[in-house]
């Protein structure tokens, strides 16, 4: 039996750890677990045929880190051979009964994507596929990608495997205390990213203990309709008699992750800490799993969240497209990108839960622009994006690039349309826009644009696309040209929902060509499309009108408690569209060089600093403008507010202004605010975090000594004592490496007893921490920053 087969009517147990194991083995600080496969061989089988007697049903190859950034490639095709020869040599040799199946280790690389580190995505996806053709090739039966805190990331390993296999794909991802990923996904939105790119199972792993995962499982279970998976930790790390231990017990486990079993969890097993003995303690319950029940929500996603139809109605904002916008195309032309994220900025300021963006020009290269904006705007905005382009080398670009569950525009009724459309979103994942008109072009009647939405949606399930995926627009038409057009799409709006069951769309601004004082016309057709069931609109955020209907509609439909969001936002329309921008502006109080920092415009901040220093001291700017720019994202971080991309985007911009305050300060100027000194410990090459603390502080005016990563203790201490720094911050992601954190911390307090220690990682926590002798536990990249101002103030 394979494994898509057994896992539709059965529990499936996975294993536990692995690298605290092969530590009790005798494996090394600093030594990489993939090598023993090769050196080894015996201790990895024992461990994973104790695991199989144990009852799991899934062994997952010791190929975790097996990639191409650590391993040359004969010796990564050696590891990945002998790691798959070992499974199933463990396989072989267990007493159990139970089925059994091999799957591909995968998890991180390590690094961040651009534009928030230096990996390029597409170097990452060939990364992954080297090490997926070789799972495939030494016959691994299912791919499992786990640990992952970056939904990028995620995306760049599940088309790895998509692209060079056809084998189950189960993805785990790893969520912090928040119940977010490290770059900010919801539970919600990854369902959305990983159901979209067609993974046979999702869930969580790692970093925390069952209950404090339950969370977790729990917004999975509610929103996800393929299989949900949960390995936890058990529970949190303490240190003990010189020793790494964990404080839930194999009983205790197996009973939080039985109850979420019987709310739907369908597969489970152990992450960090864990033993064959929670796993025994696990199908000793004999779990049985409940039937998948499928959901129906339409949803997109950016990088950090979902945004839901049919809950309330959905704003699009319509700005960032060329149509009748001569500044506009002006900026596509010159390749301002700097004009068209300053569009999608103030739109996203103005209340629109998704951005419009449409950057066709014949005179441009299309794709290129297209797949350009779509990475630059994600990387300043965290609005779901819909991508308009008729042209689909344009729109597999763009999705391939999406972080997330795009709303795609268009397919219509023509054959043509769908056979380029349809197989893009099978791939990539999406939620598209079916336009109501086919080759005999558009129906003057409402049912002839019900029948072209059937025929549609039958196609569509051909493609293996539910309805939940599709969302129609009825075409809003001139009213000045027909004065029954209007009257047409609002039944047909209305058929629709009603008799397939689907959500819709208008360009409503479409309603008014022609006509005088349009947005009158426009507010009152969009009042009238609500009141049908009008899902998502795509309009100008800018109109009052608009904005005072939908702000209105909300309220008398019950949608707005207490009335609060109108309250809050209803005097901006009283005033013309200028004026209400003037007015939320001037309550910012956000200088021009602020702004582009706050909101991360590298390019703009760099001139705007460079246009400063001709009148203001280079010091001053630091101080007035930089600082304060900084520290009010560092308080929306803080505050959840800000995801760490918007956070590292606006550091980007901060630093592109120091630049230019460094070109005009002397060399012995002395303006640094201290020194501190990172390191990620011996035997950890896990360095996403520790770089995170390095540009933020840079950016508040530190000087960073960065000794990089697997940094022994004698060479930490080296560092201190050779720049005299005060702080020194220490970053460790692997359990099996804690312990040379605190080997580094003794020694520092030997030598530089002077120096204060802040630590952080994933697997940390601040009783860890205090255990180990660090002076502060960071839970995140500001509060590192927030401890350097105290220790240097």
């Amino acid at each position: 039996m394979n494994f898509q087969t057994y896992l539709q009517n059965h529990f499936v147990c996975l294993d536990g750890g692995m690298g605290t194991l092969l530590q009790a083995r005798g494996l090394q600080s600093g030594e990489l677990p993939e090598r023993w496969n090769v050196t080894h061989p015996e201790e990895i089988i024992a461990i994973q045929q104790a695991y199989f007697d144990a009852g799991r049903n899934v062994v997952a190859t010791n190929t975790f880190g097996a990639n191409a950034l650590k391993f040359g490639a004969e010796e990564l095709e050696r590891i990945v051979m002998c790691a798959v020869a070992n499974a199933r040599t463990a396989m072989q040799k267990s007493n159990g009964t139970q089925e059994k199946f091999v799957a591909l280790d995968i998890g991180p690389l390590g690094k961040l994507s651009k534009p928030l580190g230096d990996l390029d995505f597409e170097d990452a996806v060939s990364i992954f596929a080297e090490t997926v053709r070789l799972g495939v090739r030494f016959g691994v039966d299912l791919i499992l990608i786990e640990t992952m805190n970056d939904a990028y990331e995620t995306k760049a390993a599940v088309l790895a495997a998509k692209e060079h296999c056809d084998l189950p794909i189960l993805v785990s991802n790893a969520y912090g205390a928040d119940g977010k990923l490290m770059t900010g996904a919801t539970p919600h939105a990854m369902v959305a990213l990983l159901e979209g790119l067609g993974v046979t199972a999702l869930g969580a792993n790692c970093s925390l203990g069952p209950k404090q995962l339950r969370g977790v499982a729990e917004e999975l279970l509610a929103h996800a309709s393929v299989p949900v998976l949960l390995k936890p930790n058990a529970g949190l790390p303490c240190v003990k008699d010189g020793c790494t231990h964990f404080d839930v017990a194999p009983d205790e486990f197996s009973e939080e992750l039985y109850a979420l079993i019987q709310k739907g969890l369908r597969i489970a097993g152990g992450c960090c800490g864990t033993t064959p003995e929670y796993i025994r303690a696990l199908t000793a319950k004999q779990p049985e799993c409940l039937p998948l029940t499928p959901k129906t929500e339409t949803v997109v996603s950016s990088y950090s969240h979902a945004v839901t139809f049919g809950d309330e109605p959905v704003l699009i904002g319509e700005r960032i497209n060329p149509t009748g916008k001569k500044r506009f195309r002006q900026a596509l032309v010159e390749g301002d990108m700097d004009y068209i994220l300053n569009e999608g900025v103030r739109q996203a300021d103005a209340g629109v839960h998704l951005l419009y963006v449409n950057v066709g020009l014949p005179e441009i290269d299309e794709p290129q622009l297209l797949t350009q904006a779509v990475c630059e705007l994600q990387a300043v905005l965290n609005l779901p994006l819909q991508i308009d382009t008729a042209d689909p080398v344009a729109m597999e670009r763009a999705l391939r690039r999406y972080n997330g569950k795009a709303l795609v525009n268009s397919v219509n009724g023509k054959e043509e349309s769908m056979r380029a459309v349809f197989p893009l979103v099978q791939k990539y994942g999406g939620v598209v826009i079916a336009l109501t008109l086919d080759e005999s072009g558009i129906p003057d009647t409402a049912e002839g644009r019900v029948a072209i939405a059937q025929k549609i949606l039958d196609t569509a399930k051909t493609y293996g696309i539910d309805k939940k995926n599709l969302i129609f627009d009825p075409l809003a038409m001139t009213v000045s040209a027909d004065n029954r057009s209007a009257l047409v799409t609002l039944e047909a709006l209305e058929r629709i929902g009603r008799e397939l069951g689907c959500y819709t769309s208008l360009g409503v601004s479409n309603v008014s060509f022609g006509l005088p004082n349009r947005d009158a016309i426009n507010g009152t057709f969009f009042a009238l499309a609500l009141e049908r069931g009008l899902s998502a609109a795509i309009l100008n955020p800018h109109s009052a009108e608009m904005m005072r209907t939908y702000l209105s509609f909300c309220a008398l439909h019950g949608l707005d408690e207490n009335c609060a969001h109108y309250v809050e936002h209803i005097g901006n329309y009283t005033l013309t569209a200028t004026d209400a921008t003037q007015k939320a502006e001037a309550v910012s109080g956000a200088s021009d060089l602020q702004h582009a920092i706050i909101k991360g415009f590298c390019e703009r901040a760099g001139s705007l600093c460079k246009a400063l220093l001709e009148t203001v001291a280079p010091l001053e700017i630091v101080q007035n403008e930089i600082i304060p720019a900084l520290n009010t994202v560092g308080q929306g971080f803080e505050a959840k507010t800000v995801y760490l991309p918007q956070l590292l985007m606006s550091a980007e911009a901060a630093k592109s202004a120091f630049e230019q305050i460094k070109l005009a300060l002397p060399q012995d100027s002395g303006a640094s605010r201290g020194t501190v000194v990172l390191a990620t410990v011996h035997g950890d090459i896990h360095d996403i975090g520790k770089n995170i603390v390095k540009l933020l502080l840079e950016n508040y005016g530190f000087t960073v000594i960065d000794l990089g990563r697997d940094v022994p203790p004698e060479q930490v201490v080296e560092a201190a004592i050779a720049h005299q720094a005060p702080l020194v911050g220490l970053s460790a992601l692997m359990t099996t490496t804690v312990p040379a954190m605190e080997e580094t911390i003794l020694l520092l307090r030997k030598e530089a007893p002077s120096c204060r220690v802040v630590v952080g990682g994933a697997v940390l926590t601040r009783e860890y921490a205090d255990r180990i002798g660090a002076d502060r536990y960071a839970r995140d990249a500001m509060e590192t920053v927030r401890y350097a101002e105290e220790v240097f103030a």
